[in-house]
């Protein structure tokens, strides 16, 4: 039982280290695309901020560890199997160059593997209903952020030159990117909590959905080192290609994201945090005008992030059944 623990353990590490790998872009895409950070600084200042994010709060990790199904229901066999497949999507996306919610990636495995263990009943529906609500209404809301931020700030600075607001907003985005870094860290770091507490508690480790400290510690440093990997790739599908971005695009981005996914965090509610900033730079450059963005780069991005949850979760249906007789 306790070696299923240190697999389960270790394979929640590397999906933590695969989701910040990939969602390194999500915090220093804009940052360096508007060549206010370069990119090591900027993948350094990004981790350490990941870091001290997933010390905010432990709602986000309760959520996940009660909210998908019962722990009482499930094996350290279905946390592993749905570990296993996310962390492969994670980084099969990565190498690609596709920015993907590692939640859907999460959720589905988890969903996948606790049908293959016990059938559909034994899912929690209506904590899936809130998580669900929150994954799909979390991009709407970057979208509109983002141009609505956009649109209150041009209205501040339509009395300055180019260059003045280049200046001001180079500084800013500095400050912005720490907190879409830390906002990451409050929201993504968290769902691994959940899921290594959950196993803990199906095995009989703990007896409650309190997340231990060497837990929150162990999940924020994996989360901090993936992101100082930095998926490079991802990072130049959003920053570069799917909008060209000025100091000021890149700040209003950041922050209507931040904002949106700290208070997502502050809930206890899991979000895409890739869709979310995605989607508030989509909102920002259709300020400019819509064919700013090239929205055929963001159909691509749409695409993985409507595969990642249906794939990993029959991936992690098919690996729950291989492990269940290996097991």
């Amino acid at each position: 039982m306790l070696e299923i623990v240190i697999i389960v353990v270790v394979l929640a590490i590397l999906f933590d280290i695969s989701n910040g790998y990939n969602d390194a872009a999500n915090a220093i895409a804009t940052v360096v695309s508007t060549r206010v950070l370069k990119p090591m600084p900027a993948v350094l200042l990004a981790g350490t901020m990941n870091v001290l994010g997933a010390f905010m709060t432990t709602a986000v990790a309760k959520t996940i560890g009660k909210g998908v199904v019962d722990p009482s229901a499930i094996t350290e066999g279905v946390v592993a199997s749905a570990l296993l497949s996310g962390f492969i999507w994670n980084t099969a996306m990565t190498r690609l160059g596709l920015p993907v919610s590692a939640s859907h990636a999460l959720i589905g495995g988890l969903v996948g593997a606790s049908v293959s263990h016990g059938g559909f009943l034994i899912l929690n529906l209506q904590g899936l209903t809130k998580i669900f609500m929150a994954l799909l209404l979390s991009p709407v809301f970057g979208i509109v952020f983002g141009y609505a931020f956009m649109y209150l700030i041009l209205g501040f600075c339509r009395n300055l030159s180019t260059a003045a607001v280049n200046k001001y907003f180079g500084k800013l985005q500095i400050i912005s990117a720490s907190c879409m870094a830390f906002s990451h860290g409050s929201n993504d770091a968290q769902k691994v909590m959940g899921i290594i507490t959950l196993s803990l508690v199906s095995g009989g480790f703990l007896h409650s959905l309190e997340v231990p400290f060497w837990v929150i510690l162990s999940c924020a440093l994996a989360m901090g080192f993936g992101t100082a990997l930095g998926g490079w790739k991802v990072i130049k599908t959003i920053g570069v290609s799917m909008l060209k971005l000025e100091p000021i695009h890149g700040f209003a981005a950041e922050t209507s994201a931040a904002v949106i996914i700290m208070g997502a965090s502050h809930l206890g509610l899991p979000v895409s945090t890739t869709h979310v900033v995605a989607t508030a730079i989509m909102g920002v450059g259709a300020t400019k005008r819509l064919t700013a963005v090239r929205w055929g780069i963001g159909k691509k991005i749409v695409n993985a992030w409507l595969l990642t949850l249906p794939a990993c979760a029959i991936f992690a249906w098919i690996t729950h059944k291989v492990v269940a007789l290996i097991i």
